[in-house]
């Protein structure tokens, strides 16, 4: 499952991958997830939850990287990624350095705890 989440008085687009994600799930959220970042300002943060997620498909590559370069389009400031499983991630290092042309800071956490703390939440 993929689900997308803002919180606009923060500028933060909080999006969680849950159980076994396919690219059918994130196509599914893709309007969604274009629709909160539109409600965003240059320099919003995104929160990459990937702390529930048991498998990811590794043709997500695709869909996460067109999502990389629309909010590369509009102005992304950061990116903090909850990775406890470093077996999880997909090579999103690899999809930032190709699909993020303004190279935002991206840091990587392994709990939401550690996350809030260092996005102020």
């Amino acid at each position: 499952m993929f689900l997308a989440t803002s919180n606009k008085a923060k500028q933060l687009l909080h999006m969680s991958y849950i159980g076994r994600v396919g690219p059918e799930e994130l196509q599914r959220g893709e309007e969604d997830t274009k629709r909160l970042l539109a409600e965003m300002s240059p320099g919003f943060r995104v929160l990459a939850d990937l702390e529930r997620l048991e498998f990811m498909d590794v043709a997500c590559a695709t869909e996460i990287g067109r999502m990389m370069e629309h909010m590369d389009q509009l102005g992304i400031g950061m990116v903090v990624r909850v990775i406890p499983d470093p077996n999880k991630d997909i090579g999103l290092n690899i999809l930032t350095a190709f699909h993020y042309r303004r190279r935002p800071r991206v840091v990587t956490c392994e709990n939401m705890i550690e996350a809030q703390k260092l996005l102020s939440l």
